[in-house]
Protein backbone atom coordinates (compact mmCIF):
# COMPACT_ATOMS: atom_id res chain seq x y z
CA UNK A 1 0.00 0.00 0.00
CA UNK A 2 1.40 3.61 -0.86
CA UNK A 3 2.02 5.88 1.27
CA UNK A 4 -0.53 8.54 -0.25
CA UNK A 5 -3.45 6.20 -0.41
CA UNK A 6 -6.09 7.24 -2.02
CA UNK A 7 -4.83 10.69 -3.92
CA UNK A 8 -8.93 11.90 -4.03
CA UNK A 9 -9.09 11.17 -0.44
CA UNK A 10 -6.07 12.71 0.48
CA UNK A 11 -6.88 16.19 -1.05
CA UNK A 12 -10.58 16.25 0.53
CA UNK A 13 -9.95 17.45 3.78
CA UNK A 14 -6.01 18.24 3.83
CA UNK A 15 -4.61 19.69 6.41
CA UNK A 16 -0.22 20.56 6.92
CA UNK A 17 -1.37 19.65 10.62
CA UNK A 18 -0.75 16.00 9.57
CA UNK A 19 2.83 16.55 8.95
CA UNK A 20 2.67 18.62 11.93
CA UNK A 21 1.60 15.83 14.39
CA UNK A 22 3.89 13.62 13.03
CA UNK A 23 6.77 14.96 13.84
CA UNK A 24 5.44 16.73 17.36
CA UNK A 25 5.07 20.00 16.18
CA UNK A 26 2.70 22.64 17.49
CA UNK A 27 2.30 25.94 16.57
CA UNK A 28 4.66 28.19 18.39
CA UNK A 29 7.40 25.44 19.55
CA UNK A 30 11.12 25.81 18.83
CA UNK A 31 11.45 23.87 15.12
CA UNK A 32 14.88 23.27 14.19
CA UNK A 33 15.92 21.17 10.66
CA UNK A 34 19.00 20.54 11.98
CA UNK A 35 17.63 18.73 14.86
CA UNK A 36 14.49 16.69 13.43
CA UNK A 37 17.58 15.60 10.74
CA UNK A 38 19.65 13.99 13.50
CA UNK A 39 18.81 14.11 17.38
CA UNK A 40 14.88 13.49 16.81
CA UNK A 41 15.71 10.36 14.65
CA UNK A 42 18.23 8.55 17.05
CA UNK A 43 15.88 9.77 20.54
CA UNK A 44 12.94 7.35 18.30
CA UNK A 45 15.37 4.39 18.91
CA UNK A 46 17.21 4.31 15.57
CA UNK A 47 20.47 6.35 16.19
CA UNK A 48 22.31 2.57 14.74
CA UNK A 49 20.11 2.90 11.61
CA UNK A 50 22.42 2.98 8.64
CA UNK A 51 21.90 6.99 7.27
CA UNK A 52 23.77 7.98 5.20
CA UNK A 53 26.03 4.99 2.92
CA UNK A 54 28.60 7.17 0.42
CA UNK A 55 30.94 6.46 -2.08
CA UNK A 56 32.71 8.01 -4.20
CA UNK A 57 34.50 7.07 -7.88
CA UNK A 58 37.56 5.85 -6.87
CA UNK A 59 35.80 3.15 -4.91
CA UNK A 60 36.45 4.71 -1.41
CA UNK A 61 33.33 4.07 1.07
CA UNK A 62 32.00 5.44 4.06
CA UNK A 63 28.53 4.59 6.36
CA UNK A 64 27.14 6.52 9.04
CA UNK A 65 24.70 5.87 11.01
CA UNK A 66 22.01 8.45 12.52
CA UNK A 67 24.06 8.73 15.55
CA UNK A 68 26.90 9.38 13.42
CA UNK A 69 24.95 12.04 11.57
CA UNK A 70 23.73 13.73 15.10
CA UNK A 71 27.55 13.38 16.61
CA UNK A 72 29.19 14.74 13.65
CA UNK A 73 26.83 17.37 12.61
CA UNK A 74 27.61 18.69 16.25
CA UNK A 75 31.15 18.73 15.61
CA UNK A 76 30.23 21.06 12.70
CA UNK A 77 28.06 23.14 14.86
CA UNK A 78 30.17 23.87 17.34
CA UNK A 79 33.16 24.43 15.66
CA UNK A 80 31.52 27.27 13.76
CA UNK A 81 30.25 28.70 16.85
CA UNK A 82 34.09 28.56 19.00
CA UNK A 83 35.01 30.88 15.24
CA UNK A 84 32.76 33.62 16.66
CA UNK A 85 29.71 32.00 13.92
CA UNK A 86 25.84 33.16 15.07
CA UNK A 87 22.71 32.21 14.03
CA UNK A 88 21.57 33.96 10.78
CA UNK A 89 25.24 34.57 9.76
CA UNK A 90 25.55 32.83 6.06
CA UNK A 91 27.40 29.64 5.75
CA UNK A 92 28.36 28.40 2.26
CA UNK A 93 29.34 24.70 1.48
CA UNK A 94 31.31 24.80 -1.60
CA UNK A 95 32.34 21.14 -1.91
CA UNK A 96 31.77 17.95 -4.18
CA UNK A 97 29.23 15.09 -2.79
CA UNK A 98 31.17 14.63 0.25
CA UNK A 99 29.63 13.12 3.64
CA UNK A 100 31.17 17.19 5.29
CA UNK A 101 28.25 18.37 2.63
CA UNK A 102 25.55 16.16 3.75
CA UNK A 103 26.36 16.69 7.45
CA UNK A 104 27.66 20.11 7.38
CA UNK A 105 24.22 21.44 6.45
CA UNK A 106 22.78 19.81 9.44
CA UNK A 107 25.32 21.25 11.88
CA UNK A 108 24.94 24.56 10.32
CA UNK A 109 21.47 24.52 10.83
CA UNK A 110 21.33 23.40 14.31
CA UNK A 111 23.29 26.36 15.86
CA UNK A 112 20.40 29.02 13.96
CA UNK A 113 22.75 29.80 11.06
CA UNK A 114 21.96 29.56 7.30
CA UNK A 115 22.81 27.29 5.28
CA UNK A 116 24.01 28.41 1.79
CA UNK A 117 25.03 25.40 -0.32
CA UNK A 118 27.03 25.91 -4.21
CA UNK A 119 27.58 24.04 -6.52
CA UNK A 120 31.17 23.30 -6.64
CA UNK A 121 31.47 23.22 -10.53
CA UNK A 122 30.88 27.25 -10.21
CA UNK A 123 33.51 29.38 -11.44
CA UNK A 124 35.29 31.77 -9.43
CA UNK A 125 33.26 35.07 -10.30
CA UNK A 126 30.01 32.88 -10.26
CA UNK A 127 30.83 32.13 -6.79
CA UNK A 128 32.17 36.06 -6.02
CA UNK A 129 28.49 37.13 -7.15
CA UNK A 130 26.10 35.09 -4.91
CA UNK A 131 29.27 35.00 -1.49
CA UNK A 132 29.00 38.94 -2.37
CA UNK A 133 25.28 39.36 -2.27
CA UNK A 134 24.92 36.71 0.92
CA UNK A 135 27.57 38.84 3.09
CA UNK A 136 28.17 34.86 3.81
CA UNK A 137 30.97 34.71 6.98
CA UNK A 138 32.20 31.13 6.67
CA UNK A 139 32.51 28.72 3.80
CA UNK A 140 33.18 25.33 4.08
CA UNK A 141 35.28 23.85 0.87
CA UNK A 142 38.43 21.41 -0.42
CA UNK A 143 41.81 21.42 -1.42
CA UNK A 144 40.71 21.25 -4.66
CA UNK A 145 38.18 23.94 -4.88
CA UNK A 146 39.98 26.47 -2.78
CA UNK A 147 41.84 28.38 -5.39
CA UNK A 148 38.20 29.59 -6.24
CA UNK A 149 37.92 31.35 -3.09
CA UNK A 150 41.51 32.96 -3.03
CA UNK A 151 41.00 34.37 -6.20
CA UNK A 152 38.11 36.68 -4.93
CA UNK A 153 39.19 36.97 -1.27
CA UNK A 154 39.85 40.25 -1.39
CA UNK A 155 36.71 41.44 -3.01
CA UNK A 156 34.81 39.74 0.32
CA UNK A 157 35.39 41.37 3.44
CA UNK A 158 32.54 39.67 5.01
CA UNK A 159 34.10 36.28 4.07
CA UNK A 160 36.20 35.25 7.56
CA UNK A 161 36.89 31.83 7.39
CA UNK A 162 37.67 29.57 4.75
CA UNK A 163 37.19 26.45 6.67
CA UNK A 164 39.29 23.61 4.44
CA UNK A 165 37.66 19.66 5.15
CA UNK A 166 40.60 18.04 3.51
CA UNK A 167 43.76 20.11 4.00
CA UNK A 168 46.82 18.45 3.37
CA UNK A 169 49.36 19.52 6.54
CA UNK A 170 52.52 19.62 4.25
CA UNK A 171 50.65 22.60 2.22
CA UNK A 172 50.39 26.45 3.35
CA UNK A 173 47.22 27.67 4.58
CA UNK A 174 46.49 31.53 3.55
CA UNK A 175 44.59 34.25 4.51
CA UNK A 176 41.70 33.39 6.29
CA UNK A 177 41.95 29.73 5.92
CA UNK A 178 41.36 27.09 8.61
CA UNK A 179 41.70 23.06 8.61
CA UNK A 180 39.12 21.37 9.71
CA UNK A 181 38.19 17.41 10.12
CA UNK A 182 34.81 16.07 10.28
CA UNK A 183 35.59 13.16 12.42
CA UNK A 184 38.39 14.60 14.55
CA UNK A 185 36.63 15.11 17.34
CA UNK A 186 33.25 13.59 18.52
CA UNK A 187 31.05 16.50 20.40
CA UNK A 188 28.24 14.65 21.77
CA UNK A 189 26.04 17.60 23.24
CA UNK A 190 25.61 20.92 21.33
CA UNK A 191 23.31 23.64 22.18
CA UNK A 192 20.13 23.31 19.59
CA UNK A 193 19.61 27.55 18.40
CA UNK A 194 15.65 27.66 19.03
CA UNK A 195 14.63 28.33 15.88
CA UNK A 196 11.00 28.85 15.39
CA UNK A 197 8.86 28.39 12.44
CA UNK A 198 10.09 31.95 10.32
CA UNK A 199 14.22 31.19 10.74
CA UNK A 200 15.65 31.35 7.93
CA UNK A 201 17.35 28.53 6.88
CA UNK A 202 18.87 27.62 3.64
CA UNK A 203 19.25 30.17 1.06
CA UNK A 204 19.51 28.98 -2.76
CA UNK A 205 20.77 31.09 -5.35
CA UNK A 206 18.65 30.76 -8.57
CA UNK A 207 19.57 32.61 -11.95
CA UNK A 208 17.48 35.63 -13.42
CA UNK A 209 16.83 36.21 -17.27
CA UNK A 210 18.37 40.03 -16.05
CA UNK A 211 20.34 41.64 -13.61
CA UNK A 212 22.43 39.20 -10.58
CA UNK A 213 21.26 35.77 -9.69
CA UNK A 214 18.77 35.99 -6.86
CA UNK A 215 19.08 34.53 -3.03
CA UNK A 216 16.09 32.06 -2.62
CA UNK A 217 15.15 32.52 1.47
CA UNK A 218 13.79 30.14 3.36
CA UNK A 219 12.90 29.04 6.78
CA UNK A 220 12.57 26.35 8.84
CA UNK A 221 9.33 25.67 8.78
CA UNK A 222 9.58 24.80 5.18
CA UNK A 223 10.68 21.17 6.91
CA UNK A 224 6.58 20.61 7.02
CA UNK A 225 6.05 20.67 3.09
CA UNK A 226 9.64 18.87 2.75
CA UNK A 227 8.69 15.89 4.73
CA UNK A 228 4.91 14.59 3.53
CA UNK A 229 5.73 15.17 -0.03
CA UNK A 230 8.76 13.04 0.68
CA UNK A 231 6.93 10.87 2.32
CA UNK A 232 3.63 11.13 0.13
CA UNK A 233 4.92 11.47 -3.30
CA UNK A 234 8.36 9.81 -2.97
CA UNK A 235 6.97 6.89 -0.81
CA UNK A 236 9.61 6.61 1.86
CA UNK A 237 9.22 4.33 4.26
CA UNK A 238 11.26 3.29 7.47
CA UNK A 239 12.84 -0.12 5.46
CA UNK A 240 14.00 1.69 2.27
CA UNK A 241 17.30 2.42 0.66
CA UNK A 242 16.75 5.80 -1.06
CA UNK A 243 18.86 7.73 -3.92
CA UNK A 244 18.74 10.86 -4.97
CA UNK A 245 21.05 12.06 -7.62
CA UNK A 246 21.20 15.28 -7.33
CA UNK A 247 24.10 17.81 -6.17
CA UNK A 248 22.89 19.52 -3.29
CA UNK A 249 24.36 22.52 -4.72
CA UNK A 250 20.62 22.38 -6.52
CA UNK A 251 17.49 22.95 -4.35
CA UNK A 252 16.53 19.00 -4.99
CA UNK A 253 20.16 17.79 -3.73
CA UNK A 254 19.02 20.14 -0.37
CA UNK A 255 15.07 19.60 -0.07
CA UNK A 256 15.34 15.66 -1.12
CA UNK A 257 18.82 15.06 -0.99
CA UNK A 258 19.52 16.13 2.66
CA UNK A 259 16.26 16.91 4.85
CA UNK A 260 13.80 14.87 3.87
CA UNK A 261 15.31 11.70 3.81
CA UNK A 262 17.24 12.45 7.24
CA UNK A 263 13.87 13.85 8.81
CA UNK A 264 12.20 10.87 8.06
CA UNK A 265 14.78 8.56 9.41
CA UNK A 266 15.58 6.62 5.85
CA UNK A 267 19.02 4.71 4.90
CA UNK A 268 20.20 7.08 1.85
CA UNK A 269 22.93 6.61 -1.00
CA UNK A 270 25.29 8.89 -2.18
CA UNK A 271 27.26 8.37 -5.35
CA UNK A 272 30.17 10.97 -5.66
CA UNK A 273 31.21 10.79 -9.08
CA UNK A 274 30.47 11.63 -12.66
CA UNK A 275 27.75 10.35 -14.86
CA UNK A 276 27.89 6.67 -16.62
CA UNK A 277 24.81 4.11 -17.31
CA UNK A 278 27.26 1.57 -15.86
CA UNK A 279 28.11 3.07 -12.64
CA UNK A 280 25.12 3.76 -11.97
CA UNK A 281 23.32 0.33 -12.57
CA UNK A 282 26.25 -1.10 -10.78
CA UNK A 283 25.52 1.39 -7.45
CA UNK A 284 21.74 0.12 -7.61
CA UNK A 285 22.72 -3.49 -7.44
CA UNK A 286 25.28 -2.70 -5.09
CA UNK A 287 23.44 -0.92 -2.80
CA UNK A 288 19.67 -2.53 -3.23
CA UNK A 289 18.17 0.95 -3.74
CA UNK A 290 14.62 0.59 -3.55
CA UNK A 291 13.95 4.18 -4.50
CA UNK A 292 15.46 6.51 -6.94
CA UNK A 293 14.67 9.71 -7.73
CA UNK A 294 16.45 11.37 -11.11
CA UNK A 295 16.36 13.88 -13.63
CA UNK A 296 15.17 13.71 -17.31
CA UNK A 297 18.76 14.58 -18.46
CA UNK A 298 19.86 11.15 -16.57
CA UNK A 299 17.13 9.17 -17.68
CA UNK A 300 17.56 10.09 -21.30
CA UNK A 301 21.01 8.96 -21.21
CA UNK A 302 20.66 5.83 -19.71
CA UNK A 303 18.17 5.29 -23.05
CA UNK A 304 20.83 6.33 -25.22
CA UNK A 305 23.50 3.88 -23.04
CA UNK A 306 20.75 1.10 -24.50
CA UNK A 307 18.95 -1.61 -22.99
CA UNK A 308 21.86 -4.58 -23.23
CA UNK A 309 23.60 -2.84 -20.47
CA UNK A 310 20.58 -3.62 -18.16
CA UNK A 311 20.35 -7.26 -18.51
CA UNK A 312 23.95 -7.28 -17.08
CA UNK A 313 22.88 -5.95 -13.75
CA UNK A 314 20.02 -7.19 -10.93
CA UNK A 315 18.02 -4.20 -10.30
CA UNK A 316 15.23 -6.22 -9.06
CA UNK A 317 15.36 -3.91 -5.81
CA UNK A 318 13.50 -0.78 -7.36
CA UNK A 319 10.54 -0.03 -6.66
CA UNK A 320 9.10 3.54 -7.27
CA UNK A 321 10.84 6.01 -9.77
CA UNK A 322 10.49 9.52 -10.15
CA UNK A 323 12.19 12.07 -11.59
CA UNK A 324 12.62 15.95 -11.18
CA UNK A 325 14.30 19.49 -13.14
CA UNK A 326 12.88 19.59 -16.48
CA UNK A 327 9.91 18.16 -18.34
CA UNK A 328 9.81 14.02 -18.50
CA UNK A 329 9.41 13.52 -22.12
CA UNK A 330 6.98 10.50 -22.65
CA UNK A 331 9.12 8.16 -24.34
CA UNK A 332 11.55 7.68 -21.08
CA UNK A 333 8.16 7.10 -18.82
CA UNK A 334 7.27 4.14 -21.53
CA UNK A 335 11.44 3.16 -21.66
CA UNK A 336 11.34 3.01 -18.12
CA UNK A 337 8.25 0.54 -17.85
CA UNK A 338 10.11 -1.68 -20.44
CA UNK A 339 13.06 -1.92 -18.83
CA UNK A 340 12.49 -1.34 -15.29
CA UNK A 341 8.84 -2.39 -14.85
CA UNK A 342 8.76 0.64 -13.58
CA UNK A 343 7.49 4.20 -14.81
CA UNK A 344 9.18 6.94 -14.11
CA UNK A 345 6.79 9.23 -12.01
CA UNK A 346 7.67 13.15 -13.39
CA UNK A 347 7.49 16.18 -10.27
CA UNK A 348 7.53 19.50 -10.99
CA UNK A 349 8.89 22.32 -8.24
CA UNK A 350 11.24 24.86 -8.65
CA UNK A 351 13.74 26.79 -6.22
CA UNK A 352 11.15 29.57 -4.70
CA UNK A 353 8.59 26.69 -4.37
CA UNK A 354 11.01 24.82 -1.81
CA UNK A 355 8.92 21.41 -2.68
CA UNK A 356 6.88 19.19 -4.96
CA UNK A 357 3.63 21.14 -5.98
CA UNK A 358 2.78 19.34 -8.88
CA UNK A 359 3.27 15.61 -9.47
CA UNK A 360 2.04 11.98 -10.45
CA UNK A 361 1.22 10.12 -7.18
CA UNK A 362 1.78 6.45 -6.34
CA UNK A 363 -1.34 4.52 -7.03
CA UNK A 364 -2.70 7.05 -9.68
CA UNK A 365 -3.16 6.88 -13.06
CA UNK A 366 0.40 8.18 -15.15
CA UNK A 367 -0.66 9.72 -18.47
CA UNK A 368 3.12 9.70 -19.79
CA UNK A 369 4.59 13.20 -20.62
CA UNK A 370 2.30 14.89 -18.51
CA UNK A 371 3.20 16.87 -15.01
CA UNK A 372 0.69 15.06 -12.88
CA UNK A 373 -1.68 16.98 -10.18
CA UNK A 374 -0.93 19.51 -7.67
CA UNK A 375 -0.19 17.65 -4.27
CA UNK A 376 -2.74 17.54 -1.71
CA UNK A 377 -3.16 21.01 -0.06
CA UNK A 378 -1.93 22.68 -3.20
CA UNK A 379 -3.90 25.03 -4.93
CA UNK A 380 -3.06 25.30 -8.61
CA UNK A 381 -4.24 25.74 -11.95
CA UNK A 382 -3.24 27.89 -15.06
CA UNK A 383 -3.71 31.51 -15.61
CA UNK A 384 -4.67 34.32 -18.24
CA UNK A 385 -1.20 36.02 -18.70
CA UNK A 386 -3.19 39.20 -19.51
CA UNK A 387 -6.31 39.16 -16.47
CA UNK A 388 -4.12 36.95 -14.20
CA UNK A 389 -7.83 35.12 -13.78
CA UNK A 390 -8.11 31.57 -14.17
CA UNK A 391 -8.50 29.59 -17.67
CA UNK A 392 -11.28 27.79 -17.63
CA UNK A 393 -11.75 26.22 -21.22
CA UNK A 394 -10.14 23.01 -21.34
CA UNK A 395 -6.31 22.56 -22.93
CA UNK A 396 -5.78 26.39 -23.50
CA UNK A 397 -2.24 27.58 -22.68
CA UNK A 398 -2.24 29.88 -19.77
CA UNK A 399 0.78 30.52 -16.89
CA UNK A 400 1.11 27.92 -13.96
CA UNK A 401 -0.29 29.77 -10.41
CA UNK A 402 -0.41 28.30 -6.68
CA UNK A 403 -2.00 30.18 -3.98
CA UNK A 404 0.73 31.48 -1.82
CA UNK A 405 0.75 30.01 1.59
CA UNK A 406 2.29 26.17 1.36
CA UNK A 407 4.96 25.88 4.64
CA UNK A 408 7.84 25.43 2.10
CA UNK A 409 7.54 28.66 0.01
CA UNK A 410 10.51 31.19 -0.21
CA UNK A 411 9.63 34.27 2.29
CA UNK A 412 12.00 36.97 0.12
CA UNK A 413 14.57 37.28 -2.61
CA UNK A 414 17.66 38.20 -0.46
CA UNK A 415 17.79 41.67 -0.74
CA UNK A 416 15.31 42.12 -3.46
CA UNK A 417 11.92 42.45 -2.17
CA UNK A 418 10.36 44.47 -5.13
CA UNK A 419 11.53 41.38 -7.45
CA UNK A 420 9.97 39.15 -4.94
CA UNK A 421 6.52 40.86 -4.84
CA UNK A 422 6.44 40.84 -8.76
CA UNK A 423 6.39 37.34 -8.33
CA UNK A 424 2.66 37.22 -7.02
CA UNK A 425 -0.24 38.53 -8.92
CA UNK A 426 -4.10 38.65 -8.41
CA UNK A 427 -3.50 36.62 -5.00
CA UNK A 428 -1.54 34.06 -7.28
CA UNK A 429 2.50 32.73 -7.18
CA UNK A 430 3.76 32.45 -10.52
CA UNK A 431 6.62 30.53 -10.97
CA UNK A 432 7.38 31.29 -14.43
CA UNK A 433 6.66 28.89 -16.51
CA UNK A 434 3.28 27.74 -18.98
CA UNK A 435 1.15 24.56 -18.91
CA UNK A 436 -2.71 23.38 -20.08
CA UNK A 437 -4.58 21.75 -18.13
CA UNK A 438 -7.22 18.56 -19.65
CA UNK A 439 -10.74 17.37 -19.02
CA UNK A 440 -8.95 15.19 -15.80
CA UNK A 441 -7.16 17.94 -14.60
CA UNK A 442 -3.57 16.74 -15.62
CA UNK A 443 -1.17 19.59 -15.86
CA UNK A 444 0.96 19.25 -19.30
CA UNK A 445 3.88 21.34 -19.17
CA UNK A 446 4.35 23.77 -22.55
CA UNK A 447 7.54 26.18 -21.60
CA UNK A 448 9.59 28.77 -19.68
CA UNK A 449 7.46 31.89 -19.88
CA UNK A 450 11.01 33.65 -19.35
CA UNK A 451 14.49 33.34 -21.37
CA UNK A 452 15.74 31.18 -18.38
CA UNK A 453 17.49 28.04 -19.88
CA UNK A 454 16.93 24.76 -18.66
CA UNK A 455 19.53 22.92 -19.45
CA UNK A 456 19.91 18.94 -17.80
CA UNK A 457 17.29 19.99 -15.23
CA UNK A 458 19.96 23.13 -14.37
CA UNK A 459 19.05 26.79 -15.28
CA UNK A 460 21.37 28.57 -16.44
CA UNK A 461 20.96 32.66 -16.93
CA UNK A 462 21.19 33.96 -20.43
CA UNK A 463 22.52 37.41 -18.59
CA UNK A 464 25.50 35.96 -16.83
CA UNK A 465 26.60 34.43 -19.58
CA UNK A 466 26.61 37.62 -21.73
CA UNK A 467 27.89 39.60 -19.17
CA UNK A 468 30.86 36.85 -18.93
CA UNK A 469 31.52 36.77 -22.97
CA UNK A 470 31.72 40.25 -22.67
CA UNK A 471 34.79 40.53 -20.79
CA UNK A 472 36.30 38.22 -23.31
CA UNK A 473 38.99 40.29 -25.27
CA UNK A 474 37.74 39.03 -28.71
CA UNK A 475 34.43 40.03 -28.31
CA UNK A 476 32.50 42.77 -28.88
CA UNK A 477 28.31 42.14 -28.29
CA UNK A 478 26.54 38.85 -27.17
CA UNK A 479 23.28 37.03 -27.13
CA UNK A 480 22.70 33.80 -25.48
CA UNK A 481 19.63 31.93 -25.92
CA UNK A 482 18.83 27.75 -25.77
CA UNK A 483 19.08 25.77 -28.97
CA UNK A 484 17.42 22.04 -28.96
CA UNK A 485 19.75 18.94 -27.62
CA UNK A 486 18.64 15.19 -27.58
CA UNK A 487 20.07 14.71 -24.39
CA UNK A 488 19.57 18.04 -22.41
CA UNK A 489 16.49 19.32 -24.12
CA UNK A 490 18.08 22.55 -24.43
CA UNK A 491 21.71 24.02 -24.32
CA UNK A 492 23.12 27.25 -23.99
CA UNK A 493 24.17 29.04 -27.44
CA UNK A 494 25.65 31.89 -27.83
CA UNK A 495 25.86 34.66 -30.97
CA UNK A 496 29.18 36.69 -30.94
CA UNK A 497 30.21 39.61 -32.60
CA UNK A 498 33.75 40.38 -32.79
CA UNK A 499 35.89 42.88 -31.96
CA UNK A 500 37.45 44.70 -35.65
CA UNK A 501 40.08 43.02 -36.89
CA UNK A 502 39.83 39.64 -35.12
CA UNK A 503 39.34 36.75 -37.38
CA UNK A 504 36.76 33.50 -36.48
CA UNK A 505 38.63 30.46 -36.07
CA UNK A 506 38.08 27.30 -34.45
CA UNK A 507 41.07 28.00 -31.68
CA UNK A 508 39.04 31.32 -30.56
CA UNK A 509 35.85 29.29 -30.42
CA UNK A 510 37.62 26.74 -28.04
CA UNK A 511 38.89 29.67 -25.65
CA UNK A 512 35.84 31.54 -25.92
CA UNK A 513 34.23 28.20 -24.99
CA UNK A 514 36.66 27.65 -21.53
CA UNK A 515 36.87 30.81 -21.05
CA UNK A 516 32.83 30.92 -20.00
CA UNK A 517 33.69 27.32 -18.71
CA UNK A 518 36.01 28.81 -15.89
CA UNK A 519 34.32 31.74 -14.60
CA UNK A 520 30.89 30.51 -14.50
CA UNK A 521 30.16 26.70 -14.44
CA UNK A 522 30.46 24.05 -17.33
CA UNK A 523 26.84 24.12 -17.34
CA UNK A 524 27.08 27.57 -18.59
CA UNK A 525 29.37 27.22 -21.09
CA UNK A 526 28.41 27.88 -25.02
CA UNK A 527 27.60 24.10 -26.57
CA UNK A 528 27.47 26.38 -30.10
CA UNK A 529 29.01 29.58 -30.80
CA UNK A 530 27.89 31.10 -34.14
CA UNK A 531 29.90 34.24 -34.68
CA UNK A 532 27.78 36.72 -36.24
CA UNK A 533 28.34 40.48 -38.10
CA UNK A 534 25.57 41.70 -35.86
CA UNK A 535 22.73 40.95 -33.82
CA UNK A 536 19.26 41.72 -34.54
CA UNK A 537 18.24 44.90 -32.19
CA UNK A 538 15.03 47.43 -31.40
CA UNK A 539 15.52 50.97 -32.79
CA UNK A 540 16.25 51.88 -29.24
CA UNK A 541 19.36 49.33 -29.28
CA UNK A 542 17.98 46.58 -27.26
CA UNK A 543 18.98 43.41 -28.50
CA UNK A 544 16.01 40.87 -29.86
CA UNK A 545 16.82 37.21 -28.25
CA UNK A 546 13.34 36.03 -29.39
CA UNK A 547 14.17 36.45 -32.98
CA UNK A 548 17.50 34.23 -32.34
CA UNK A 549 15.45 31.96 -29.89
CA UNK A 550 12.46 31.56 -32.54
CA UNK A 551 15.15 30.67 -35.40
CA UNK A 552 16.93 27.99 -32.92
CA UNK A 553 13.66 26.32 -32.27
CA UNK A 554 11.68 26.80 -35.91
CA UNK A 555 8.95 28.86 -34.30
CA UNK A 556 7.69 31.99 -35.99
CA UNK A 557 8.96 34.89 -35.78
CA UNK A 558 5.99 37.17 -35.28
CA UNK A 559 6.23 40.77 -35.01
CA UNK A 560 9.25 42.48 -35.84
CA UNK A 561 7.80 46.42 -36.72
CA UNK A 562 10.65 47.52 -33.68
CA UNK A 563 13.42 45.83 -35.34
CA UNK A 564 16.22 48.51 -36.22
CA UNK A 565 16.43 47.22 -39.77
CA UNK A 566 13.17 45.62 -40.88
Amino acid sequence: MWNIGSYDERIKDFDWAIAEKELSYAKGDVINIGWYCSDRICEMGNGDKPALLWENAQGEEKRYTYNDIRVYSNTVGAFLKGLGVKNEDRVCLFMDRVPELYIGLVGILKIGAVAQPLFSAFGDESLLVRLADAGTSAIFTQRKHVSKVRKIIDQLPNLKHIIIVDHDEKKELKEREIPFSMEAERVEKLEIFPTKAESPSVLHYTSGTTGQPKGVQHVHYSLISQYLTAKWVLDITDEDIYWCTADPGWVTGTSYGIIAPFALGVTQCVLDSGFSAEAWYRFIQKYKVTLWYSAPTAIRSLMKAGDDIIKQFDLTSLRHLTSVGEPLNAEAVVWSERVFGLAFYDTYWQTETGSIMISNYPGMKIKPGSMGKPFPGITGTVINPQTYEPITEVGVIGLIAFRPGWPAMMRTYLNNEETYQKKFKNGWYLPGDRARLDREGYFWFVGRDDDIINTGGHLVSPFEVESALLEHPAVAESAVVSTPDVINMEVVKAFVNLKPGIAVTAELELDIMNFIRKKLSPLAMPQYIEFVASLPKTRSGKIMRRLLHAKEWGEEIGDVSSLEND
